[in-house]
């Protein structure tokens, strides 16, 4: 920023009464009144100063020298800081940064190059600075340049575009679906996250479902029949056998326990007699029709 405009009066300013006698107007200071006839003097909201009044009310204080920047001399600022012009220069290399990019750190100034190589990342690619300005792109506490943030396969730029890394390299999605990635048994197509593996085969978690109510199995206990899978309650309606006592579906998963005796079967908690109610486990019964009868209940058959 440029000082405030100096001016000087040259002569005196004359006017005449009305009774015809001339008469000199005044021309002082705002602050101090002494006459400026003759003398420099700066404009501030229309109102003159001397050069003296007008540097110590308003001048700005250099940061470097500690100095007013007085009327006659370039006043440099940045962010309500300010400098005389030969003061305006890196902290670090003590170069000039008048008309040149700088770049702040800590209340210091510096140029770009001394900034770049106190402060600035580097390329994780080319290994070269990024300078304080420009776009970088950051990956778990790796930074590269822009135009060096590429697909190891296609060269493009990956900008803000999901990519996914393999082994050190990172990879748009496309190239790493076309080079890596596992394709679902069911949908066939490839599988970017996640996915399950069923018979040593890979499927996407949301296509392993049941086989007849098609509800997702991934994380569900299932079971399968002819290389199917299906969730325990859809093979338990289909398949399993059911409870001569109680007419529900035994498992059998699980390490369940039941009885079997003529083609029917028991769970261990249904396997009791028909009259009083005594468990038969592990104990010898009669039978009479369709019922099972403890050897007390039987006596009379």
């Amino acid at each position: 920023m440029l000082s405030a405009p100096v001016h000087q009066v040259m002569g005196r300013s004359d006017r005449w009464h009305k009774s015809g006698a001339r008469m000199t107007e005044r021309f002082d200071c705002h602050h101090c009144e002494d006459s400026l006839f003759g003398r420099k003097y700066i404009l501030r909201e229309e109102r003159p100063y001397c050069v003296a009044c007008f540097e110590a009310l308003f001048a700005s204080t250099c940061e470097e020298c500690g100095k007013l920047i007085g009327c006659d001399c370039k006043d440099l600022s940045y962010k309500d800081r300010h400098w005389h012009e030969a003061c305006f220069h890196c902290s670090r290399c003590r170069g000039s940064l008048v008309d040149k990019p700088f770049a702040a750190k800590e209340d210091q100034l510096l140029c770009t190059d001394c900034y770049s190589q106190e402060y600035s990342s580097r390329c994780q690619e080319c290994k070269k600075s990024i300078m304080p300005g420009t776009r970088k792109m950051e990956y778990k506490g790796s930074s590269w340049h822009e135009t060096c943030f590429i697909c190891h396969r296609c060269q493009q730029p990956i900008g803000t575009k999901s990519f996914i890394p393999k082994d050190g390299q990172n990879f748009c999605v496309p190239c790493y679906e076309r080079q890596y990635a596992l394709q679902c048994v069911q949908c066939k197509k490839p599988i970017t996250s996640g996915g399950v593996t069923y018979r040593e085969q890979p499927w996407h978690r949301e296509c392993f479902v049941c086989t007849a109510c098609k509800k997702p199995l991934s994380g569900q206990r299932f079971t399968s029949r002819d290389e199917f899978a299906y969730c325990l309650g859809c093979f338990c309606d289909l398949y399993a056998k059911k409870c001569a006592g109680c007419a529900s579906p035994i498992s059998g998963l699980g390490g369940t326990k039941y009885i079997s005796f003529e083609e029917r079967q028991w769970h261990n908690d249904c396997f009791n007699c028909k009259k009083c109610s005594l468990s038969l486990v592990g104990r010898g019964f009669l039978t009479e029709r369709d019922d099972i009868l403890c050897p007390d209940c039987g006596k009379d058959i």
